[in-house]
């Protein structure tokens, strides 16, 4: 399109462009609104939207619940606590049929309408607790002994930066069907963190949801 307006075929398209400001301009307008356009269709197709069970988008604000996709083996997430006081750590319910406590999910843009894969979110139970913190997801290790990092409760929403790197997730796609969570944020430009999926480990019969490499948690996404 470029070469068509800016190098003409013969002199005369050229003196045209030279004597004929205002025809120029008639021509320049039209392209800038076509350039303006498909920068828009390209970074609308980029951004994916996170689908529920209904094939409807995932909404922000929206409460969902996190199936997971094996249900034989436990239910969806809940807040409890490791060692009996606060804060809470993010697990699993024991019964596959129980679908956990409801989510909210915000993206690091406030002004965003639905949740897209590979961006930056807060995650937050949307449940009382006993404990006075909040219930914004945040990665917390190592710990002691294990060296695993813990999701728990206590985060902090908006406000991306250093001071909140800890509190932002991410959803991807999983086998096509299903989705993981990841903890790699990128609101810090001068941050180097840990960058891996979120995967379940079993602790004295409970299971927890940590940070790990090699072994994701797969599962849909169902409204409340």
């Amino acid at each position: 399109m470029p070469c068509l307006l800016y190098k003409p075929n013969n002199p005369f398209h050229l003196s045209m462009h030279i004597t004929t400001p205002f025809k120029t301009m008639k021509l320049i307008i039209p392209f800038t609104i076509i350039l303006i356009l498909s920068t828009l269709i390209v970074t609308a197709s980029a951004a994916t939207a996170v689908l529920d069970t209904e094939g409807k988008t995932v909404r922000t604000g929206v409460q969902y619940y996190i199936r997971p996709a094996a249900r034989d083996v436990a239910g969806g997430l809940i807040l409890a606590s490791r060692n009996g006081s606060c804060p809470l750590d993010v697990g699993q319910a024991r019964s596959g049929a129980d679908l956990g406590s409801p989510l909210t999910f915000s993206p690091v843009n406030p002004k965003a309408k639905t949740v897209n894969l590979a961006t930056d979110i807060n995650i937050q139970f949307e449940v009382g607790t006993i404990c006075v913190q909040s219930t914004v997801w945040r990665l917390t290790g190592p710990q002691e002994g294990t060296g695993r990092y813990y999701v728990t409760s206590g985060g902090v929403k908006g406000n991306p930066g250093i001071d909140t790197l800890d509190n932002w997730f991410k959803i991807e796609e999983f086998m096509g069907t299903y989705y993981k969570l990841s903890f790699c944020p990128t609101v810090c430009d001068t941050c180097k963190p840990l960058c891996g999926d979120l995967g379940i480990v079993i602790e004295n019969g409970q299971r927890w949801l940590v940070f790990s490499t090699d072994r994701p948690f797969p599962f849909e996404f169902v409204k409340a």
